[in-house]
This record gives structure tokens, C-alpha cells and sequence, in this order.
């Protein structure tokens, strides 16, 4: 099945491209994520990081 699909796409023109946008895309979201991790607020974090551990006694189940 490979061979079925390796043959369409060396058939068609200017395919080479994609693959290098998509790795440029992947790059440049973790690039965002990685500054993203460092440069936010510790106090934000830790608000974050508790919302699963909070409980609201006005939701009933």
C-alpha cells in the first residue's frame, strides 16, 4: 500500500513543500509552548494546578 501511495505523490509537482511546512509548523508551536512554560506567572501556575482539587458544595451529582 505504500508503494500505492509513494507513486501518487512522486506524480505530483511541488509536493516536497508540505513536508517541510508542517515540521516548520511543529517547530514553531513548541518553540511557543517551550517560552510559553518559562515565561509565565508562578502565581497563575499554582492557581491553575489547584482547579482540580477545588469543590464546590453547590453541585450535587
Amino acid at each position: 500500500m505504500l508503494k500505492f501511495v509513494k507513486g501518487h505523490m512522486e506524480s505530483i509537482e511541488g509536493i516536497e513543500i508540505y513536508p517541510m511546512i508542517s515540521l516548520l509548523i511543529f517547530f514553531i508551536f513548541f518553540a511557543a509552548l517551550f517560552w510559553w512554560v518559562f515565561t509565565a506567572k508562578k502565581e497563575h501556575i499554582k492557581e491553575v494546578s489547584n482547579i482540580p482539587l477545588e469543590t464546590n458544595k453547590d453541585i450535587t451529582l
